[in-house]
């Protein structure tokens, strides 16, 4: 099984040279297509634009969302290529980790100056003894 932290750690470390060395602002699309290749080369199995299905109350929802990025079926990587994030897309990935039930995300905003301003680790601590309050990525004790 992969060590998430360490994909994540190789992630980041990627992103930051792609982003240093293709500049800002191009299409989520080559971020995706070179991150992914750089990956793999390191080993890593990658999936691209993975459809994603979930259960719930007995019904099934196929294909429900994609990901941009699945490696070592552990650590989802979201891409955007936009000004700057907001809450919106910090929802949508906790959205894609609790419905995949994987443990840790990244967001990746490649069109900003740097990118340190535009990455956000998000992780899934949801568990199924959480209390009836509503809890977001909050520690229950």
């Amino acid at each position: 099984m992969v060590d998430v932290e360490r994909a994540a750690a190789d992630t980041i470390d990627i992103a930051i040279r792609v982003h240093r060395e293709l500049g800002p602002g191009l299409l989520e699309s080559v971020y995706e297509t070179v991150l992914a290749a750089k990956l793999a080369k390191l080993g890593y199995e990658v999936q691209r634009q993975l459809p994603i299905s979930f259960e719930f109350d007995g019904i099934r929802f196929d294909d429900a969302f994609r990901v941009d990025l699945l490696i070592g079926r552990r650590l989802l990587v979201e891409l955007k290529s936009i000004e700057r994030l907001n809450a919106a897309h910090m929802k949508q990935l906790l959205t894609y980790l609790r419905l995949s039930r994987r443990p840790l995300g990244l967001l990746i905003n490649f069109g900003g100056a740097t990118l340190k301003e535009g990455l956000r680790r998000i992780v899934n601590s949801h568990t199924d003894f959480a209390s009836s309050r509503l809890r977001v990525n909050q520690n229950t004790e």
